[in-house]
């Protein structure tokens, strides 16, 4: 039996001081049959140049694409669109996984036409370890599961829809909520570590906390009183920080 084909993105846009980092972690991936593609955002520093340079140790199937986008989410539906494999990770320009991650979503992947594999996360603040976590996806009414890590079965975003660009830092949340709610997709947890994750983008920011606030009320999981309580509380923060 022929192995599964995995596809890997990256999304990037100026990434030259991090995306080596990335590219090394999927040229050493345990797991050899990744179809990779990287949407670039069309950027002006030394990006793509770098990327020609790591090409012959990069995956065969690999596509690049440079043009001007939405956004990180436009860009990974791009990404989706284009992918031809079962399951499709995403690496962002500024993380890197694990040597066996894709391996190991191979690995647990248990033939579900919808599903949805996540894993444990190691969080870097200012380059060091700050944290290793993993939220599970029975509390995702609360709680964004670990994005960094999902593997998602290309069936299920056929389905159920790929990210809405409406938002600037939540859409991913947006989207496991969908996939919650429907009922039809399953989810899977790895209790190994699968992506290492740096803190100090707009997800980790109070936009961000205003915005995954804003998807729990579309979906019915906080009041509007409390919705605004803690949109109040993030300004607030921000005026004391």
């Amino acid at each position: 039996m022929s192995e599964m084909l995995v596809t890997v993105l990256t999304p990037c846009f100026n990434s030259a001081k991090t995306i080596e980092k990335t590219l090394a972690c999927i040229e050493n991936q345990t797991y050899r049959n990744i179809e990779y593609i990287i949407v670039d955002g069309g950027s002006t520093d030394n990006t793509l140049d770098l990327i020609e340079r790591h090409r012959s140790r990069l995956p065969k199937a690999l596509t690049v694409i440079s043009e001007k986008d939405n956004g990180i989410y436009d860009a990974m539906n791009k990404g989706i669109r284009l992918a031809k494999g079962e399951l499709i990770g995403i690496v962002n320009s500024d993380d890197s996984y694990e040597k066996d991650t894709v391996e190991q979503a191979v690995k647990h992947h248990g033939n579900n036409r919808y599903e949805v594999l996540y894993g444990m996360q190691r969080t870097y603040l200012d380059g060091k370890e700050k944290a290793v976590v993993i939220y599970h996806h029975n509390f995702l009414p609360q709680q964004m599961i670990t994005h960094p890590t999902c593997f998602v079965t290309k069936d299920t975003y056929e389905k159920f829809g790929v990210f809405d660009t409406k938002y600037r830092s939540a859409a991913d949340y947006d989207l496991m909520l969908r996939y919650f709610k429907s009922g039809e997709v399953v989810f899977t947890p790895i209790y190994r570590v699968l992506s290492n994750f740096a803190l100090g983008g707009m997800s980790s920011s109070q936009i961000g906390v205003r915005e995954n606030a804003l998807v729990r009320l579309r979906h019915g999981y906080v009041s509007r009183g409390k919705y605004w309580f803690i949109v109040v509380k993030s300004h607030l923060y921000e005026l004391t920080h």
